[in-house]
């Protein structure tokens, strides 16, 4: 049973076969937008690398603010490269592989390593029986409890704000992605290995040009950036108020992306730099819908714009949602914990 306070566009509107048929619509590619979205994106962040280098021997703050700048853009690289690894970017299978190499140099992501454990979220997104991969790390209240004190201290570690958007960033990015997962398929154990390598070239190259300490600066100050930012999207993407978490039988699928996927309503701006992977919902409804045709999906049934909106200001409440609560069926936070310790004390 879903949460009460979150009412069900699924059950609510069309079947499965009738929202199939409509993002059908929008799941053709269109090559003139890729193109140009590849021209303002990856053109306009190799643009800010070469401001970079020419205002390093002029003033550090006008290289910071470019850093800085770089990182949203890198935000959007990301998303290329994440459409890219769903097949929905281009229509040749070939030049999403080739483009979503390129972009996973730029954003130091393995290409087909990361496809294949992004699909493994994809499909089990929302179903507690299968946490674990691609996703964030949430325990229920029940298993927080049961838990060691060393793995409620890892837990709270994990979660907190300064690690989970300035620490794991930098090492998802620079450490983790360099490591092949242990259930990986020779093809995307290699898809590290080739990664590295061209990460390795790409390093040293940047550095004869820039010098080895001025390009190291810049590199972690533009995956900070976008690092911090891309893991605050997805965090808010799968971790907020009336969410849906079920297991087993009781999961479904529908349901799992118009409910446990949020739509976070950012400004104008925002959502162009994140590539409208605001619409969550409709992306986890449908993979194969291009960044570029998110939106227009949305507008286009009165089903995906029942999803209340979660807008910028809204969304900082989740900082404060930790556990979820399998009776419930709500995320609470961390004083949840005290007042079930009251309650199981007054009834000694």
């Amino acid at each position: 049973m879903a949460n009460a306070n979150n009412s069900s566009p699924a059950a609510a509107g069309p079947g499965v076969q009738d929202w199939k048929e409509i993002v059908a619509r929008f799941s053709q590619p269109s090559t003139p937008r890729a193109v140009w979205q590849l021209v303002n994106t990856v053109g306009s962040y190799a643009v800010l690398w070469y401001l970079m280098y020419l205002s390093i021997a002029v003033s550090w703050w006008l290289t910071i603010p470019l850093a800085i700048l770089a990182g949203g853009f890198l935000v959007r690289v990301f998303i290329i490269f994440h459409d890219c690894g769903h097949g929905s970017f281009l229509k040749s299978r070939r030049a999403n592989d080739i483009i979503g190499f390129i972009t996973g140099m730029l954003t130091l992501t393995p290409y087909y390593h990361w496809r294949w454990e992004h699909a493994i979220h994809h499909n089990t997104s929302g179903d507690l029986d299968r946490r674990g991969v691609g996703d964030i790390w949430t325990m229920t209240v029940q298993e927080y409890l049961e838990a060691s004190r060393w793995r409620r201290f890892a837990y709270r570690l994990a979660r907190n704000p300064v690690v989970l958007f300035g620490i794991a960033p930098l090492y998802l990015f620079g450490v983790w992605q360099r490591i092949p997962a242990k259930k990986a398929s020779p093809r995307e154990r290699n898809s590290v290995h080739w990664m590295n390598l061209a990460l390795l070239l790409k390093v040293l190259v940047l550095s004869w040009i820039f010098g080895f300490g001025h390009y190291l600066i810049l590199q972690v100050l533009v995956m900070s950036v976008a690092g911090g930012a891309g893991v605050w999207m997805f965090y808010v993407q799968h971790q907020f108020e009336g969410v849906y978490w079920e297991r087993g039988e009781a999961w479904d699928y529908t349901t799992a992306a118009l409910q446990g996927s949020s739509f976070y309503k950012l400004p104008r701006v925002l959502q162009w730099f994140t590539g409208n992977i605001g619409f969550h919902h409709i992306h986890h409804l449908s993979a194969r819908i291009p960044n570029y045709n998110l939106e227009r999906c949305h507008r286009s049934h009165p089903m995906f714009q029942a999803v209340k909106p979660i807008t910028l200001p809204a969304s900082f409440k989740s900082f404060s949602l930790r556990l979820w609560d399998e009776q419930r069926k709500v995320l609470v936070g961390y004083g949840h914990l005290r007042q079930l310790r009251r309650q199981a004390a007054g009834r000694r």
